[in-house]
């Protein structure tokens, strides 16, 4: 019998897979939770979900959760939590937009709401703080694949050849 996560973890994989021009690999991340994976051997993703139909969708973070993210980051790895809200859409956060929903400080259990009305964008909030911006249901996956693409460019520019 097919798990539930497996379900949502699989919209993920599918909408990676259909976006990116050129093959991809995704493989897990070594812990022994079920969330977290490595894309591409440089980017670390983190998946939460919530079965809710309808707006608001809430997600809990165990202490266990935010340290697996942490490790993510520490391995060193781009990270991205990615919010599977329901059959709505999927918001994407990086490490710095979780970082302002939910501190360094660890609790037992935290939490994250996304909420969206027809027609508009996510309102993100958390645990310690409401995130500064609204998020697109288009902004995944394409906030990970340009992210990743500024990065490499900006490695190029600065990038000096020598003798």
């Amino acid at each position: 019998m097919n798990k539930e996560f497996e379900f949502y973890h699989g919209i993920v994989f599918s909408k990676l897979i259909h976006f990116s021009k050129t093959p991809i690999t995704i493989k897990r991340f070594p812990t022994a939770g079920n969330a977290s994976y490595i894309l591409n051997e440089g980017i670390g993703l983190f998946i939460k979900h919530s079965s809710k139909r309808l707006s608001p969708w809430r997600f809990s973070l165990q202490k266990v959760h935010q340290d697996e993210i942490l490790a993510m980051k520490n391995f060193p790895l781009e990270v991205y939590l990615i919010l599977v809200c329901g059959e709505d859409g999927v918001v994407t956060l990086t490490f710095n937009e979780l970082k302002q929903i939910l501190n360094d400080v660890h609790g037992d259990t935290e939490w994250i709401s996304a909420t969206r009305n027809p027609r508009k964008e996510y309102t993100v909030k958390g645990s310690d703080g409401t995130l500064g911006r609204k998020v697109g249901k288009s902004d995944f996956p394409k906030k990970i694949f340009e992210a990743k693409r500024k990065k490499q460019t900006y490695k190029l520019q600065h990038y000096s050849w020598s003798d």
